[in-house]
């Protein structure tokens, strides 16, 4: 906890952000920190409530277990060091979850009871960012090397967080990125004005010099053998994320200028590192009329990058209703409520609508020129005369993702899936239906946030330290 009647003294306050008409003209990050001072004030407000449901995910709060009220009360006390030890005891990487994580940390903050919950996510950002700049944050190379090796496929938060776990353990690590640069969706799919790329770069540096080995432009399972790997290392780590798109199956949806939002974003991140775009036509919203199908932060940060890159217009659609302006505590605390949220790109200009099915895509010369819509019901019945018809000279899906890729490393290995496809394996053993191979992130329990992947990653490092272990125990927190 912070200072003991805090919570009574001092007023939620959150970082601020630039101005839209200045953070829109280009790709950095916009977030303004508090500063120390103020940070301080606001780790005073975490009170003394008897039982922290914000350190537990099982309880709506945070997956990693952060010890949230520990580092808090370290930070008001100006002992700033040891909080970022503390944090790091549970999280490898808080500069990543203090940008992008929704914070369901700060939902289940006994203070969210009269909606002023502790701003959680900025003090965690500041703790680490204040690391960085002092210098605390350095290489932890294992004083002992084990001899055994280790594959991990995919350098996603999962695949990241294992991989230096398992590295610390004094294990030989290999990770396998199937992208130009290590960080998985960090750095293709999170957008640069969420999330600078120089972010996870530094880390990518921290963890080379603690003995990972980063193995780019490697997609295994086409470019490398699955089977390859399984012959080489002691074990595998499948930490490859849920990559499969939900689609949406109208008629028109061949016409060109509709795409998946994975197939969007990814290349405005590779403009801005000057990277080769990859395959597929290169796509551009400027000076036009975008739609985004889905309501989630996907498609806010399709919102977002449209706007940067000049669209004319910007559209989102969501098929659930409008959610109300305010939840129901008795009902939902201290567990992520459903209520109306307005993200920052959707700030910037977005027109949203909701309860709104897609009936048909129209177009001329083979390329979309408008959606035709119909309003819906709360069973998701077509409201009888409520169709209606968009403009769009280009449409972004974004409608979340349904499992991983299946058509490599799950069908080549012949891994037993569960009903939704993600690959069978349980969260404690994070074993698969293949001796060696091992399973951890979206792969395993389906798309999720950046926090469970972190998560997973960990767990799963403890899993196979303590499977390689002659004495069948691990040393690393699960």
């Amino acid at each position: 906890m912070g200072k003991i009647t805090g919570f009574m003294e001092f007023q939620r306050a959150e970082r601020p952000y630039e101005p839209v008409a200045k953070r829109v003209k280009d790709w950095k990050e916009f977030v303004v920190p508090l500063g120390e001072k103020d940070t301080k004030v606001q780790a005073a407000r975490c009170m003394d409530c008897g039982i922290p449901y914000c350190h537990s995910g099982t309880t709506g709060g945070c997956p990693v277990n952060n010890q949230i009220p520990d580092w808090n009360d370290l930070v008001y006390n100006g002992h700033w060091k040891q909080a970022l030890d503390n944090l790091h005891s549970t999280n490898n990487f808080p500069e990543v979850t203090g940008r992008i994580c929704p914070a369901p940390c700060e939902a289940a903050c006994t203070l969210n009871l009269d909606d002023n919950p502790v701003a959680i996510k900025t003090i965690e950002c500041a703790i680490v960012d204040k690391g960085w700049d002092e210098g605390w944050i350095v290489p932890q190379p294992a004083l002992k090397k084990t001899g055994k090796k280790i594959a991990i496929v995919g350098s996603g938060p999962a695949g990241m967080a294992a991989a230096q776990q398992l590295a610390r353990a004094g294990h030989t690590v290999d990770v396998y990125e199937k992208n130009a640069r290590p960080g998985g969706l960090m750095v293709y799919g999170i957008p640069d004005f969420k999330m600078e790329k120089h972010v996870i770069e530094r880390r990518v540096t921290q963890m080379a010099a603690e003995g990972v080995t980063f193995i780019c432009n490697a997609y295994v399972g086409a470019t490398h053998k699955i089977e390859d790997l399984e012959a080489k290392y002691d074990a595998v780590l499948l930490a490859g994320g849920a990559e499969k798109p939900r689609d949406l199956q109208v008629p028109g949806r061949d016409l060109r200028g509709i795409h998946y939002a994975m197939h969007f974003l990814p290349q405005q991140n590779r403009r801005n590192a000057r990277e080769p775009l990859g395959l597929g036509t290169e796509e551009l919203a400027t000076g036009k009329q975008v739609i985004v199908i889905g309501g989630g932060d996907t498609g806010s940060d399709c919102i977002g990058t449209s706007i940067r890159q000049g669209a004319k217009s910007v559209t989102q659609l969501e098929i659930m209703p409008a959610p109300p302006e305010k939840e129901n505590k008795t009902l939902t605390w201290p567990h992520w409520p459903l209520k109306m949220r307005t993200s920052s790109s959707q700030a910037e200009g977005a027109k949203r609508d909701f309860a709104v099915t897609t009936k048909r895509f129209e177009g001329t010369g083979g390329r979309v020129t408008s959606l035709v819509c119909a309003r819906i019901d709360d069973s998701f019945k077509e409201i009888p005369n409520s169709e209606f018809k968009l403009p769009a000279d280009m449409v972004l899906l974004a409608m979340g993702f349904v499992a991983p890729v299946a058509d490599d490393v799950i069908t080549q290995l012949g891994l037993d899936v569960d009903a939704r496809g993600n690959v069978k394996a349980d969260d404690r053993a994070y074993a698969t239906s293949r001796p060696k191979i091992f399973a951890a992130g979206d792969m395993r329990r389906g798309q999720s946030l950046v926090v469970w992947a972190i998560r997973e990653g960990r767990q799963a490092a403890h899993a196979i330290d303590k499977a390689l272990s002659a004495h069948g125990r691990s040393d690393l927190p699960r």
